[in-house]
């Protein structure tokens, strides 16, 4: 594609954001669809000046990443309503006119690739963890009908995120006792270089018949693969980056996503780091 005076500028803002698979996954949908936008990485500090100079650039779309997804929520012109209850956004649509509409995706994320194995109404899934990606989750899951048992390391924290989700909370100590339909690994627990981890015994694992976890790095966590040794469907990290991306993609062009390219060039990437 060759870049223009017509070109729409897309991006992703954070920092840092050197390290995001997030160009590549949707330069490559806007090539496969022949669409003349491109998708660049803004390294950000200054929240504020950021979204001035979006607005002055006609950039239609910007995904946000750490630090920024709850600095960005007072600047903007609208926000939509569960990513106001989640209190994080991590995406931006810029109109015509200059508004600026935040969104959460990653609950959609959580929740396509969940609903790959499980109908969620009605099921239970504990989510370990209670920090910003574990409240998106909770969240989403009860937006879909789910129930949520939630357990993490730190007691204030996870009791504060019970309360909003309207759920259980347990100390991790006590997971042993527990059962569910589904389990969510929400922490940064068994990501690179530390893969060694895992905050579920293995023996406990057949309590659960679908496991999820938010790592893609490895793609296959120790949780997962003691998951699946014992019995469990598995769901990796890049099911949840692949679905937030395809919903930031369809808000900001209209179109349908071209995820099995968007899932390759993930793959790619992934697989091949240094390539």
């Amino acid at each position: 594609m060759e870049i223009n005076g017509k070109t729409i500028l897309h991006g992703i803002m954070g920092d840092p954001v050197g390290h995001s698979l997030s160009p590549t996954m949707h330069n490559a949908a806007f090539a496969e669809l022949g669409l003349n936008s491109v998708y660049v990485p803004f390294p950000v500090q200054d929240v504020a000046g950021a979204l001035i100079g979006f607005k002055a650039l006609h950039v239609r779309g910007v995904s946000v990443t750490i630090p920024h997804k709850q600095a960005v929520i007072p600047l903007l012109d609208e926000i939509d309503p569960l990513a106001l209850k989640i209190g994080a956004v991590n995406t931006l649509l810029i109109d015509d006119k200059s508004r600026i509409k935040g969104f959460n995706t990653d609950w959609l994320g959580a929740n396509r690739a969940l609903g790959e194995y499980l109908d969620l109404t009605g099921k239970e899934i504990l989510l370990l963890g209670a920090g910003g990606a574990a409240r998106a989750i909770g969240f989403g899951l009860l937006e879909a009908g789910a129930k949520v048992i939630l357990s993490s390391r730190t007691k204030k924290p996870g009791e504060k995120l019970a309360a909003g989700l309207n759920c259980d909370w347990h100390p991790l100590a006590d997971i042993g006792a527990l059962t569910a339909d589904g389990l969510v690994n929400a922490t940064s627990v068994g990501m690179a270089p530390d893969t060694d981890f895992s905050l579920v015994a293995e023996k406990k694992l057949a309590d659960f018949p679908v496991v999820m976890d938010i790592v893609y790095s490895p793609l296959e966590t120790r949780l997962l693969r003691q998951a699946k040794d014992a019995g469990c469907q598995t769901i990796n990290g890049l099911a949840m980056l692949l679905y937030q991306g395809v919903a930031q993609f369809e808000l900001w062009t209209e179109r349908g996503a071209p995820l099995p390219v968007m899932k390759q060039k993930l793959m790619a990437e992934l697989t091949n780091p240094q390539k």
